[in-house]
Formats: structure tokens, sequence, C-alpha cells
């Protein structure tokens, strides 16, 4: 990505920085769990302390080079218009699943209804490409084209999933609050990049940061994927 690229160079507080990971929101929206994170205020934003943000970014780090080195599924979540591209390609870089856009309710929860989904999905994709829909008449043809289609908005993300997640990372968790409700319900952990907005005491890993910039999110994405990345790696150095 472009902007991690212009992001390289410098202590990792110097990258946050650059990206504007320190803005949070005003005061009046701020959730009273984000407040030991706040440094000080600017212009009436509040400011976080990238200095604790660091350090919550190393806890989370941590926890998913353990779910890489053990090749664990790691579900990334972020629906909002400033994290889908980022989203979209950082869990494609790691060979994850993802959900880039509207979260389905049930996807946890009602996984073997969400999973039948995936599997027509895929069943019509196959067929369009031995070319056994010839079959159907030009009407049921597009009603099937049409079928495709949204089924892939919804579901191509996750056409890796083949059971549940052993863990979430969500871009704001305040925003994608069904998804961190039914990872909770069936056990499942989250790591979030939360702005100041966000209940962090929803999260098991928080990353308190700007959840709003397009560079901010590509920079948390970038050192989450890179985790993974790195437990793989220490997973075949052992093997």
């Amino acid at each position: 990505m472009n902007i991690v690229n212009d992001l390289k160079g410098g202590t990792l507080i110097d990258r946050m920085f650059k990206a504007g990971a320190h803005f949070a929101y005003s005061k009046s929206r701020r959730h009273p769990s984000a407040k030991p994170y706040i440094f000080g205020v600017k212009n009436r934003v509040e400011i976080f302390d990238l200095e604790k943000t660091e350090e919550l970014l190393k806890n989370a780090r941590q926890f998913v080079m353990s779910l890489g080195k053990e090749g664990k599924t790691l579900l990334f979540v972020g629906g909002k218009a400033e994290a889908r591209d980022a989203v979209r390609s950082g869990a494609k870089s790691v060979e994850m699943p993802y959900v880039a856009g509207r979260w389905i309710g049930g996807t946890i929860t009602n996984f073997g209804q969400i999973k039948s989904r995936i599997n027509k999905l895929a069943d019509l994709l196959a067929q369009r490409e031995k070319g056994e829909l010839a079959k159907y008449t030009k009407k049921e043809r597009l009603l099937i084209d049409r079928e495709i289609d949204r089924l892939n908005v919804y579901f191509s993300g996750l056409s890796s999933l083949k059971d549940l997640p052993k863990a979430l990372f969500v871009i704001d968790s305040g925003r994608e609050k069904i998804a961190v409700e039914e990872a909770h319900k069936a056990g499942i952990p989250v790591v979030a990049l939360a702005g100041s907005d966000c209940d962090l005491k929803q999260v098991e890993y928080p990353i308190v940061g700007n959840d709003s910039s397009v560079a901010s999110i590509s920079l948390f994405l970038n050192e989450i994927t890179s985790a993974y990345q790195e437990g793989k790696k220490s997973q075949k150095v052992e093997v």
C-alpha cells in the first residue's frame, strides 16, 4: 500500500504521529474508558498518548503473532468507508477472511446458515466457470448472475472461512458493535483499533488510536498483518 510505504522509517511513535494516529475526538464524544489514554487537547480535539498506544499495540501484536504461529484464523472486520480497501488488502496479504462492508448479523452466532450462503456462492461461481449455467434460459441466467453479485457483496471475503475464526481484528469497535458482541458470545477474543468514542472494556486487545483516518488505519493494519506473518515464519522455522 502506498500509504504504508510513505509511513516507513523512524520509530513506531514517529510513524504513528505522521499517520495522525494521535487524533481522538472531542471531549464530549469520549467514552469514559478512553480517559486514561488521553494526553491533552489541541483545537478542541483530544490527543492520544502515543506511548500508551505503543504499549497496547505491542500486546496486540504478541497475541496476533501467536495466532500466526499456530496457524489460527484471524477474521478482519472494517465496514466504514475509510477502512474497506485497507481491510480487504490487509486480509488478503495474509490469506485471511474479511468483512469489508456491512456485518451480516449471525455471521458468528448463526455460522451454519452463513456457511450455507458461502457454499452457495462457491457452487454458483463454479457452475458459471464450467459453463454449466448454459442449460438455463436467458432470464434464468440473468437472475442467477444477480444472485451471484448479491452474494459476492456480502460473502466473497468469507469464502475461506471453513470454521469459526479464533479471533477478530476490528476497525472501530464501536461501529462494529454487533460483530464484537457476537464474538464475545462465542468466546472469541477481539483485537481492535478503537477511537476515543469506543468502550475499550468490550475489547480484549484494544489499540487506542485514530480509527477514522485512512493513513492511521493502514498503519495499524500493516502492524497486525506483519505480526501475523512473523508468527507464521516462526512456525516454519520450528518445523
